[in-house]
């Protein structure tokens, strides 16, 4: 691996599909918009679309209108699933003719990266860790698996949201990647939400426990984001439970087939 080992600014501007309009996908969009980029979304449901074509995307009907002439096309999608059904549909990415870069910035398996990564000709794992408001302000983390040429030639992207690129040689090591660091922070909130429990019962206000543990060296600082609304059950949130659960399981199940026994406190994150 080597750490942002990559030319950024591969070309000054591009044309960019980005394919899911969920919080991610809009802020890629919107990041790429800001940029100078040439940009094109689509969603697979209708009415996603407006707030970044407002800010001058177009809005493709198909998959295939917005993969045609694009220099690169991004999904962003909730699931696995979806990006199978977005890759390897009757109208998917598989059936546009002249597809060029394809990069995929969903939390996927790693078994799945490695097909599309065996499919398509030229493709990366582009997986995001940072909030959507991270992307926005382009200052997220890259990781990123895929061949030389075509990681050279997402320089621009990753310029646009990112300030640190780790590099993998394959993509499935960087969905790999990619689950270890969410199923790092999915135990550190279930372990979070279980201090909060111990200090409640015996006593502790939670006023006191956000000055003990927001100002503890053992939270981490991705986990004193999240201090407020641990506690209070309300506040912006990051993932949806079904979403965290997904992500929980993907690294579970990635654990499982390498024989890898994981403990109660992770399974609990299910």
């Amino acid at each position: 691996m080597v750490s942002d080992g990559i030319s950024r600014g591969y070309a000054a501007h591009m044309r960019i599909s980005v394919l899911g309009m969920g919080r991610m996908g809009q802020a890629i969009a919107v990041r790429l918009l800001e940029q100078g980029h040439a940009v094109a979304v689509w969603n697979r449901t209708p009415g996603k679309c407006g707030a970044v074509v407002a800010l001058g995307a177009h809005e493709a009907h198909e998959i295939a209108e917005a993969a045609d002439g694009a220099d690169v096309v991004v999904t962003s999608l909730s699931t696995g699933e979806a990006v199978r059904e977005v890759a390897f549909g009757p109208k998917g990415l598989c059936s546009c003719a002249g597809l060029g870069l394809y990069a995929d910035a969903s939390t996927i398996s790693a078994a799945l990266s490695a097909e599309l990564a065996d499919h398509f000709g030229s493709f990366v794992a582009m997986s995001i860790v940072g909030s959507p408001e991270a992307v926005r302000a382009g200052s997220a983390v890259c990781l990123v698996g895929g061949p030389d040429a075509a990681v050279e030639q997402l320089g621009s992207v990753l310029s646009a949201v990112s300030t640190v690129t780790h590099r993998y040689p394959a993509a499935p090591l960087a969905s790999t990647a990619k689950l270890t660091t969410n199923l790092l922070l999915l135990v550190g909130i279930v372990a979070l939400a279980e201090c909060f429990a111990v200090g409640r019962a015996g006593g502790l206000s939670d006023e006191q426990l956000c000055e003990l543990l927001g100002e503890s060296p053992m939270l981490a600082p991705g986990l004193k984001n999240r201090l407020e609304a641990v506690l209070s059950g309300a506040g912006p949130t990051w993932w949806s439970l079904a979403l965290g659960a997904k992500d929980a399981s993907l690294a579970i199940q990635l654990a499982q087939s390498a024989n890898e026994g994981l403990s109660t406190t992770v399974q609990s994150t299910r």
